[in-house]
């Protein structure tokens, strides 16, 4: 599903315009991005799953075509886990 499906859904279900829908939903992106970027970044949504900041460590790794060892930098990723309504209707 892209996003523009998701606006039309959003808009259908909720009886709400479509500019109305790519706002809230823009919103929404925003805003869970917004709160991990903070230091301690963690965005729960009931039944959903939680969005969670972690910081991986710097590595060494190889390039798959030469071989060569390169080192990798440490970085924040995002990490989601399913709540319990999400994996019990997948």
């Amino acid at each position: 599903m892209t996003k523009a499906e998701l606006v039309d859904k959003m808009a259908k279900d909720a009886g709400i315009s479509k500019v109305a829908a790519a706002a809230a939903l823009s919103s929404l992106l925003d805003g869970i991005s917004k709160t991990l970027k903070k230091k301690d970044g963690k965005v729960t949504l009931v039944g959903f799953g939680t969005f969670t900041k972690v910081r991986r460590q710097a590595r060494t790794g190889r390039n798959p075509q030469s071989g060569a060892v390169i080192k990798i930098k440490a970085r924040n990723v995002v990490k989601f886990k399913p709540g319990k309504l999400l994996k019990d209707s997948v």
